[in-house]
């Protein structure tokens, strides 16, 4: 996916969901960079969100995400079941909250 004429480059994380085994890409490269671009977005769009919503109800980090990316995956949101994963896997990130083993594709 190294495109000189495009300087986003997709995280390694994020590209897994669209190689398949053998380490072929298995949409277009730009295709993956759009859905990445997006995915990177709603985990920004969703910082503020996150953490209002651990401090007012007292839920734990994990449980924040969760259900984060249950809202994801359900209705208009616009990304499938693993990007909504890897949302919460950098929503995270971004929060510096402990990802969750086994809850965002570990």
């Amino acid at each position: 996916m190294d495109d000189d004429s495009n300087q986003i480059e997709v995280p390694a994380s994020f590209g897994a969901l669209f190689t398949t085994p053998a380490g072929r890409l298995r949409e277009p490269a730009a295709t993956v960079r759009q859905r990445y671009e997006l995915c990177e977005d709603l985990a920004q769009m969703l910082v503020d969100q996150a953490a209002t919503l651990q401090f007012k109800t007292g839920r734990s980090e994990a449980e924040v995400l969760q259900t984060i990316e249950a809202g994801l995956t359900g209705g208009d949101a616009g990304v499938s079941a693993q990007e909504a994963l890897w949302v919460g896997m950098r929503l995270a990130e971004l929060l510096d909250w402990k990802i969750p083993a086994g809850q965002t594709g570990e």
